[in-house]
């Protein structure tokens, strides 16, 4: 495979609308987007296409967030993709609601699917695409908040900027992570 786009969630009905599972969402729309249906693999739920010329493997990882690294590790071998074709798309509290970042590497953010991956991949150098959920909670309140379900008036904020995250990753496939960057990263 030429790409590994990693999203990254929570298995299991009780966490499908909840705001840690954004890298979930991200990778359904891809998915549709490119119009290939997830099936069960090893450690995720995987969909693979060619497209344009490029193999592309979408995984939700089905580690729980705290151990995405088994999953990206896996699949990474599996796949053949060096780490700089490998893309996570992941929650960022830190990011205001609907917010989406796009670097070639970084530190975790206290993330622990992050500390998970690179723990794993024993590296920070890979891209990652940060979406923002916000950070509106009361002090020691983070866990219930990023396990919270979306409210409505979120989610009419969210839906224009996972279509805006399915484009960027489509970009970063096809145009680059530099080009992807100076693109997005300004709006």
């Amino acid at each position: 495979m030429d790409y590994l786009i990693a999203g990254l969630g929570n298995i299991g009905s009780q966490y499908a609308n909840t705001r840690h599972n954004v890298g979930f969402l991200v990778a359904n729309a891809l998915a549709d987007d490119l119009k290939v249906i997830f099936a069960a693999g090893r450690y995720a739920e995987v969909a693979k296409t060619r497209h344009k010329g490029r193999e592309i493997c979408i995984i939700k990882p089905g580690t729980y967030m705290n151990l995405s690294g088994k999953a990206v590790l896996h699949w990474i071998r599996k796949e053949s993709v060096p780490p700089e074709n490998l893309l996570v798309v992941v929650d960022d509290i830190h990011l205001p609601l609907g917010a989406l970042r796009l670097r070639q590497r970084g530190g975790d953010g206290g993330h622990n699917g992050m500390i998970s991956i690179a723990g794993e991949l024993d590296t920070n150098e890979f891209p990652r695409l940060r979406v923002g959920i916000g950070g509106d909670f009361p002090k020691g309140a983070q866990v219930d908040y990023v396990l919270g379900e979306w409210l409505d008036t979120e989610i009419e904020i969210l839906r224009p900027a996972i279509k805006t995250a399915v484009e960027m990753i489509k970009s970063f496939i096809f145009g680059g992570i530099d080009r992807t960057m100076t693109r997005f990263n300004r709006r």
